[in-house]
């Protein structure tokens, strides 16, 4: 089978990360990159990639998720030591998609080069925060983003799952 197709149908989310295990520089660059070669409407590529690696501003990041969420405690990150923030200029009509399909990119490169993934959510919500506009502003980004989802990445802490059944009537042809 193609690597890329295999790639593809194997790549499942991580729920259980191994939190000391640092994703190397080299490794977490090069998905980077695939994350930056997504597809974005009319090639304007709206989208940025915030890489946070730096545990205190992990872990700012990780209470700020769980009080959107409405989690008392726990880790909505799963323990994963690298959190990859995609947002978005909301002055390009097709950003969210844009950004969407850059999570994409990030979630099966990572896969590729044996790197753990999940998206995780309440980006949006973290950036319309106070939080999210002094995170924007401390690390010098300006500009008017929405913040699209959150890659966790690093290396899982036990076997991926098995895929589900894919459903019935998924594809029409006409």
């Amino acid at each position: 089978m193609n690597e890329t197709l295999k790639v593809l149908e194997t790549r499942r989310s991580c729920r259980n990360f191994i939190p000391d295990k640092a994703v190397p520089k080299e490794v977490l660059d090069e998905i980077l990159k695939a994350g930056t070669y997504a597809a974005t409407g009319m090639g304007r590529q709206s989208p940025i990639i915030i890489a946070v690696t730096d545990k205190e501003t992990r872990d700012e990041l990780m209470v700020e998720n769980r009080k959107v969420a409405g989690m008392p405690g726990g880790d909505p990150f799963y323990g994963a030591p690298v959190i990859l923030i995609v947002l978005a200029n909301k002055a390009v009509v097709t950003h969210i998609y844009d950004g969407a399909l850059v999570l994409g990119n990030l979630m099966n490169a990572a896969e590729s080069l044996g790197v753990a993934s999940i998206w995780i959510h309440r980006a949006k919500e973290e950036f319309e925060s106070d939080f999210g506009k002094n995170l924007l502003k401390k690390l010098g980004i300006e500009g008017d983003y929405e913040g699209i989802g959150h890659c966790a990445l690093g290396y899982a802490a036990g076997p991926a799952n098995a895929p589900a059944p894919r459903k019935e009537n998924y594809v029409y042809y006409v």
